[in-house]
């Protein structure tokens, strides 16, 4: 089902406020933690009410941007390629990416089966607060560095993110030549050009939106529930809701309601951040206005966000 695409840059004014609002605000700091940690990965079924549209709107990041900062965020995938028998073979390898995105990989020089086909895919999957796993998968050549200030550069890359040298002959890149992202299980993928994939930037908040989505929803439950029921068009009543992600561009909402069942939701931010501090700013500023609207303190001047996806395959 598509989300609304209305920019809320008009609607939201973030000007001083005279009122206060007797709730605290969030006071999420950028984590400490390595941003290239390894996320769990879980399997789940998953259908939707409407094929996914992706990429159709500025209130949402492109496929290209998604891939990239999935890519960004990672470092294990599964590599496919096929053996001298012509099976699909399927190993579990780590990676880092370089400015344009294209993988780096380190293999056993006793896996022989990756000389017999170059063409290979590296499947990538990044678990968001346990209720999404968005995912890409890269397709291109496996190819060995010929040129020896580019291998030098990727070694480097190599070191950088897990700490070790790596030797000339196990280094390996993947020559990208397309890319198909999917928001979650079981939903239908966009497929992003290598030129696309290679010119777009990863979302500035990648680093700190686990920490953020996480702190919001344990300290400002109030605000995710207010912002379901300000800034959004619904006919029921919301009895869970869970923020799911952050990005430049706004947030996503998982709700539910026992009668009705669970659904997502896409809320933009009034303009682009840029980082935390920013996309702190936007949010105490939205919440503040959406305290006030349903308190009768001012009467709404947005247009409400009209769009929801139905989620039937899992809860909060």
């Amino acid at each position: 089902m598509h989300l609304h695409t209305q920019s809320l840059t008009s609607y939201f004014p973030l000007s001083q406020f005279t009122l206060p609002k007797p709730i605290a605000k969030v006071q999420f700091a950028p984590p400490k933690q390595n941003p290239f940690r390894q996320f769990s990965l879980k399997c789940s079924l998953s259908t939707v009410s409407e094929p996914a549209h992706l990429g159709s709107s500025i209130d949402k990041p492109f496929p290209a941007e998604v891939s990239r900062t999935i890519m960004e965020l990672s470092s294990v995938g599964t590599l496919s390629t096929l053996t001298s028998e012509s099976w699909p073979l399927g190993v579990g390898v780590r990676f880092a990416v370089d400015d344009d995105g294209t993988p780096v990989l380190c293999l056993s020089d006793r896996n022989g089966q990756f000389s017999v086909d170059k063409r290979s895919s590296l499947h990538v999957q990044l678990e968001q607060c346990g209720m999404r796993t968005p995912q890409c998968t890269i397709q291109g050549s496996l190819q060995k560095p010929e040129d020896r200030k580019v291998l030098k550069w990727h070694q480097s890359i190599w070191k950088k993110r897990f700490g070790e040298e790596v030797d000339d002959e196990l280094m390996y890149l993947i020559a990208v030549e397309r890319v198909l992202q999917m928001e979650d299980f079981m939903e239908d993928g966009v497929w992003v050009s290598s030129s696309d994939y290679g010119k777009a930037i990863p979302d500035p908040l990648r680093a700190s939106a686990e920490a953020i989505v996480n702190e919001i929803n344990d300290k400002n439950t109030e605000d995710v529930y207010r912002f379901c029921n300000v800034y959004v068009d619904l006919d029921f009543q919301v009895s869970e809701a869970k923020m799911i992600w952050v990005d430049r561009l706004g947030f996503d909402i998982r709700l539910h309601c026992p009668e009705r069942g669970v659904y997502d939701v896409r809320i933009p931010f009034p303009r682009e951040v840029t980082d935390v501090k920013v996309a702190k700013s936007s949010f105490n500023g939205m919440s503040q206005l959406a305290w006030e609207v349903e308190r009768n303190y001012r009467m709404p001047d947005f247009k409400k966000v009209k769009q929801l996806k139905r989620i039937t395959y899992r809860g909060l």
